[in-house]
């Protein structure tokens, strides 16, 4: 199943370049692809389970071969992945260690333009996404059977999602309702803006109530919380800001009494999330990930294999790509005196020929507190999953440059083991399923929207009945609760899930000197760079492409 690619890029794949097919990773369905230009038959189930699939795979063989959109790297080009990179890459979070990768230079350092790759990416797969689900709703358009209306619902909302990417990445979409001929037309700003919320409240009435969709498929408590993100970032998208609708649909989230928050954080980013009921209770929506039926290079391989090097302990894969490390300001988020635990300087590390097992890197490490359990205890956090001690080699919290996955700590949040410590049977690509939406979201928006609506003591009872939750030692007063604060835990609750970006862009300490990180701006101790940047570039291959598209400002 494939996207004709013409030349570049979106115009031609929203046309009508696309073929609809469907992969099994939903239980154990085995659907064969569908090609609506060749083919007169429509599965409404098949199709139904691509629009799901879409969020976690790139094409009809797992890896690579038959990929949805041709002319682009499949492994890079995946949902998950390109969203990821967009709202990581370029924040105080993370960094991609080879710097020599296409983009990543100006991702480190906020300084790409409208030729950018790692843009186009995003914008073709979110494209090619919209076009699917716009198929989808045509071909089932008229059907009044309650099987059909709650799927179309769901695929409303995946549509309104996928929108909301759209104006959250670039503040306008190339719009579509429809699969024909039609060229897209611009949508953007409060337009673009007041149709996703639309959408979001007219599906809602067919959608599950709260809690009882299958495992990976959106419920209304999923759409309250969507609603809830776009109502939180009103002021970004439309200029007015909108913090009342915000903290309702938070409200209605928590209040539901659907989901829980879990008490182990670590659980929720084990193989086993999708059957550990202590993790599935937070988590809303999950993109479904399994290391036999839904091999790709995106999804959770990339968050487990990106952040792993060979020698540490409790890899959980046998592919360590050595490519995703913290950024300090991430690490100080957990320890503000910055005494984080290291490895002392005039120690010499062993070699990994000397540390042959998890057993005695563990030991080695434990003499000088670098484990993760170590780190964790020190920053009294439970969520402080950070990695410290000799496997892959020793550390650094003050590299004069970015040459080597040893240049920060390494981040062990996500992993392929599971929550009983066992390793799970695909330890080449992990079965570890991405919480999209979960409810910590929740809690912390309505914080967030009651401190900008006044309400302190309000904000910091949710703030304190999160970090409870975490395993936290301490806890703030009502004096502690400012903006900085609630973005610092907005980044201790989220960091590395595919978020950060936007969350910058609203406290308005993405580009400015608000707020620097190390590597901002793309000097080491950072500095503020254009404004313009607060937004991606439309490509530049889409603006001659299709006429209705205009460029961002600045690019």
């Amino acid at each position: 199943m494939k996207t004709r690619y013409f030349k570049p890029i979106l115009s031609a794949a929203l046309l009508a370049a696309t073929t609809l097919g469907s992969v099994s990773c939903i239980n154990d369905l085995d659907i064969s692809s569908i090609d609506p230009q060749s083919s007169s038959s429509f599965d409404q189930w098949g199709a139904f389970v691509k629009q799901y699939s879409m969020l976690g795979l790139t094409g009809q063989k797992g890896l690579a071969g038959t990929p949805d959109l041709d002319g682009q790297d499949e492994g890079e080009s995946g949902f998950y992945r390109t969203v990821f990179n967009c709202n990581e890459l370029s924040t105080d979070e993370c960094i991609w260690v080879w710097q020599d990768n296409v983009d990543i230079p100006q991702f480190t350092g906020l300084s790409w333009n409208s030729s950018s790759q790692r843009t186009e990416w995003v914008y073709v797969r979110l494209g090619y996404d919209i076009t699917q689900m716009n198929f989808f709703l045509d071909q089932t358009e008229g059907k009044t059977d309650a099987e059909t209306l709650q799927q179309r619902a769901e695929v409303r909302f995946l549509r309104a999602l996928h929108y909301w990417y759209f104006i959250d990445l670039f503040g306008k979409a190339p719009f579509k309702e429809h699969f024909n001929n039609d060229l897209p037309v611009e949508k953007g700003g409060k337009e673009l803006y007041d149709y996703i919320q639309t959408e979001l409240a007219e599906a809602e009435a067919d959608m599950y109530e709260p809690g009882q969709a299958p495992f990976g498929r959106a419920d209304k408590a999923a759409n309250w919380l969507l609603r809830a993100r776009l109502y939180l970032n009103a002021e970004v998208y439309t200029g007015t800001a909108d913090y009342e609708n915000a903290k309702t649909y938070a409200d209605k989230v928590i209040n539901s009494g659907a989901y829980q928050l879990c008490d182990d954080y670590r659980l929720m980013f084990m193989a086993d999330n999708d059957r550990n009921r202590e993790a599935m209770q937070e988590i809303i929506l999950p993109i479904r990930q399994d290391g036999m039926k839904t091999r790709n290079y995106g999804g959770s391989t990339y968050l487990v294999c990106g952040t792993r090097t060979g020698g540490m302990p409790y890899m959980g894969t046998t592919n360590g790509w050595s490519c995703i490390i913290a950024r300090n300001a991430l690490v100080y988020k957990f320890f503000p005196n910055k005494d984080v635990p290291m490895i002392p300087e005039d120690v010499d590390v062993p070699a990994q020929a000397d540390l042959p097992n998890d057993a005695a890197i563990d030991a080695w490490d434990a003499q000088y507190g670098v484990r993760t359990v170590d780190i964790i205890a020190a920053a009294g956090d439970d969520r402080a999953m950070f990695y410290a001690g000799a496997g892959g080699g020793r550390r650094t919290m003050d590299p004069s440059a970015i040459n080597s996955f040893q240049s920060g700590l390494s981040i062990v949040k996500w992993q392929n083991i599971c929550s009983d410590g066992a390793a799970t049977s695909h330890t080449e690509y992990p079965d570890t399923d991405i919480p999209l939406l979960r409810l910590a979201e929740a809690y912390l928006t309505r914080a967030e929207a009651n401190y900008r609506l006044g309400d302190t003591n309000a904000a910091l009872q949710d703030i304190v009945t999160l970090r409870s939750h975490r395993g936290c030692t301490t806890q703030p007063v009502a004096s502690d609760i400012d903006e900085m604060y609630i973005l610092d835990e907005w980044a201790r609750e989220f960091y590395l899930e595919g978020r950060r970006r936007s969350d910058l862009v609203r406290f308005d300490c993405f580009t400015t000197d608000k707020y620097l990180w190390d590597w901002k701006g793309g000097v080491k101790e950072g500095r503020p760079v254009s404004d313009i940047y607060n937004v991606f570039p439309i490509p530049e291959t889409d603006i001659n492409n299709n006429p209705n598209m205009t460029q961002n400002e600045g690019y």
